[in-house]
C-alpha cells in the first residue's frame, strides 16, 4: 500500500465497460514525512474519498483484490481515507 493526497479528478464520458460506475481521482504519492514524491497516478475509488483527503492506495495486482475493483481493467485502487498517521509517537497527519 502507498499514501497520497487525492489532488483531481478524472472524468471519462467513454471508457470500457467493464469500468462502468468507476469515479477516478488523481492521487499525488506521499512521503513517510509526508512530502509529495511527485509520483501521480489515477485511481479508481473504492471509498467516496474527495479532494485534499489522505488516503491509502494499491498499485498493479494488490488493486484488483478488492471487492470493487475484482475482475476489471484497473492498476490502482484507493482502499482507505487516512484518519491519523503516526511514527514513533509523532503524529504526522490528522485529518481536520
Amino acid at each position: 500500500m502507498l499514501m497520497g493526497k487525492v489532488v483531481g479528478t478524472v472524468v471519462s464520458t467513454r471508457k470500457d465497460e467493464h469500468l462502468s460506475g468507476l469515479r477516478f481521482l488523481v492521487v499525488r504519492e506521499l512521503d513517510h514525512d509526508m512530502k509529495e514524491t511527485g509520483r501521480m497516478v489515477v485511481a479508481a475509488d473504492s471509498v467516496g474519498a474527495g479532494v485534499d483527503e489522505v488516503v491509502l492506495y494499491a498499485q498493479g495486482s494488490a488493486a484488483r483484490q478488492t471487492y470493487l475493483s475484482h475482475e476489471r481493467p484497473v492498476d490502482a485502487i484507493i482502499m482507505a481515507i487516512v484518519d491519523e498517521f503516526e511514527v514513533g509517537g509523532d503524529k504526522l497527519y490528522v485529518k481536520d
